[in-house]
């Protein structure tokens, strides 16, 4: 670690440990009126559970916003390899690899072809080698997917099908197993999902970045949504993607040469991920399925350099078009990272790799301890205590979590709001600020009852649930009263219950825990309205969280 990186990290600890200095004032300001409780000391337990992320949060997010207003070159200010990157043809032979399992090919291939043509026009085919790495089980779906690829490759040389009969690994094993028997002659891959969209510019960037720096290992692009006609993704990716741009500039700068892969839209030096990003099966004999970050801390372990690009120009991705598919894909994502507790403790990993893991764990641990303080909550009022807790305290300890848990993402609106330039990419200031309050108010209705079926789930995994690498719905479609019924009556009762134990507490407990009652309660209308197509007809109509992509036409 150099100089600078320690000193960096040092500064980001210190702002970090002062905002869970303050959460914490702010918390033992609210429950220590008229002494305390037995509810009211698990309470404050659970609440330092939250506090690490939400230091983290809104630590990345002030460190991110003061580069974006104050650097002249954001990115270049956290990523100096990409000054050194050498403009022209790359020196090295790259793959393009895509992973896909039980996948449209309708939807896959138009945005392999425009790459390729791109690439292809600028005189780099023979720099550049589509390899489609299928792990579909041997069928009718199979052989159409075949079909269709082989139809696509006619009268192309740069175009390679393998299919594996057993999808051993998921889809480390089958990226892995490309590296060990077809990797022969090439020099990088560029790794994408079934739903990845990049343009050539930037996979060329990508690699001349790579190519930049003989120790970099990983270079990992920011990802943006596809713009999507559905409501739930597009108001969702619409606060995603400011948000990941606040935090990815405010990370960059403190972790460096040790950075973040998320297992596509990225760059990858082929020898040292053969060599070190080899992944077996866990203590148990399972197999780690959230594999991105641990293979990337195997490489920073080994010596190697993982870095990101904090820029998503140029590279998309597509998001659950419902808002059960987001779950879903949710509660996979939370298996694979609760994973990450069996790999602590192996030796040969650095201390940044070991946050790496502890950070990704942190991300879904805070649910069911919010959910504990609503549930501990109702039962202090409903057992007398909390009668001398001052409203006012409580309401900015309330907004003061709020604020930190959203950082980033509020970060990320107020640079638009501030630049003129950006926002005008988003139809002006107020056509943009329109959409940041839909999207804030969109999240405040999903938020609880997303946190209430992470809870559930993680509740249940020690019990022997589960979880496995299944086919994604990309397609927009809508979801019936029933199925959003079967998926969330759960939040649904427990609003039911917390809400007539508020009431009984008191008026003015009820009030105060209206928000997140209403989201467990909505959660079923809720699926349904966001997945309706005149609803989301109407958001398109209105261009409410227009992203610029959809303004321009469908350029980048």
């Amino acid at each position: 670690m150099t100089e600078p990186t320690l000193r960096r990290r040092l500064l980001f600890i210190a702002l970090a440990l002062a905002m869970m200095a303050g959460l914490l004032r702010l918390a033992i300001a609210v429950l220590a009126p008229g002494g305390w409780t037995l509810w009211e000391a698990l309470i404050l337990l659970c609440f330092l559970g939250t506090m690490p992320w939400s230091a983290l949060s809104a630590a990345n997010a002030l460190v991110g916003l003061a580069i974006l207003l104050g650097a002249k070159d954001p990115v270049a200010a956290v990523l100096p390899q990409i000054r050194a990157a050498r403009p022209g043809p790359p020196r090295g032979r790259t793959a393009i690899a895509i992973c896909i399992r039980n996948e449209d090919m309708a939807a896959v291939l138009p945005p392999l072809a425009r790459l390729l043509d791109g690439l292809a026009a600028r005189g780099l085919a023979g720099r550049f080698v589509l390899w489609v790495l299928s792990d579909t089980p041997a069928g009718p779906a199979a052989a159409a997917e075949e079909a269709a690829i082989r139809a696509f490759a006619e009268g192309r040389t740069d175009t390679n099908y393998r299919r594996r009969a057993v999808n051993d690994g998921f889809k480390a094993g089958n990226v892995m197993d490309f590296l060990d028997h077809h990797a022969e002659g090439l020099d990088h891959f560029i790794c994408l999902d079934a739903d990845s969209e990049m343009t050539p510019e930037a996979v060329l960037r990508l690699v001349a970045i790579l190519e930049a720096d003989p120790k970099l290992a990983i270079v990992q692009q920011l990802i943006h949504g596809r713009p999507a006609t559905a409501a739930f993704p597009r108001l969702f990716q619409f606060g995603m993607r400011q948000g990941m741009r606040t935090w990815a500039i405010g990370q960059a700068w403190w972790q460096g040469d040790e950075g973040p892969y998320w297992g596509h839209n990225a760059a990858i030096r082929i020898a040292p991920f053969r060599e070190h990003g080899r992944l077996g099966p866990l203590p148990d004999g399972s197999r780690i399925l959230s594999h991105d970050q641990v293979e990337a801390t195997r490489l920073t372990a080994a010596g190697w350099k993982v870095r990101v690009l904090p820029d998503d120009t140029g590279s998309r991705e597509g998001n659950p078009p419902t808002f059960g598919d987001f779950v879903t894909r949710d509660l996979r994502w939370a298996g694979g990272n609760m994973q990450y507790l069996a790999l602590l403790r192996l030796p040969g990993q650095t201390m940044m790799a070991r946050w790496q893991l502890v950070q990704a764990m942190l991300l879904f641990v805070g649910a069911p301890l919010w959910c504990a303080i609503l549930l501990l909550a109702a039962v202090n009022a409903l057992t007398g205590g909390g009668a001398a807790t001052p409203t006012g305290a409580l309401l900015l300890l309330l907004f003061a979590g709020w604020a930190c848990h959203y950082a980033p993402k509020l970060a990320g609106y107020l640079e638009v709001l501030l630049k003129p330039g950006l926002a005008e990419a988003y139809g002006g200031r107020r056509d943009f600020a329109r959409g940041a309050a839909a999207e804030i108010a969109f999240t405040t209705m999903m938020e609880p009852a997303r946190l209430m079926a992470q809870s559930l789930f993680l509740l249940a995994l020690p019990f022997g649930l589960k979880v496995g690498w299944a086919a994604q719905n990309r397609a927009d479609r809508g979801v019936s009263w029933a199925d959003a019924a079967r998926q969330f009556w759960p939040p649904t009762l427990a609003g039911l219950l917390l809400g007539v134990a508020f009431a009984a507490a008191s008026p003015l407990a009820l009030l105060l825990a209206a928000p997140v009652l209403l989201s467990l309660l909505l959660a079923i209308p809720f699926a349904v309205l966001t997945a309706d197509a005149e609803f989301s007809a109407r958001l398109r109509r209105e261009g409410l969280c227009a992203m610029p992509e959809e303004i321009l036409g469908g350029a980048e």
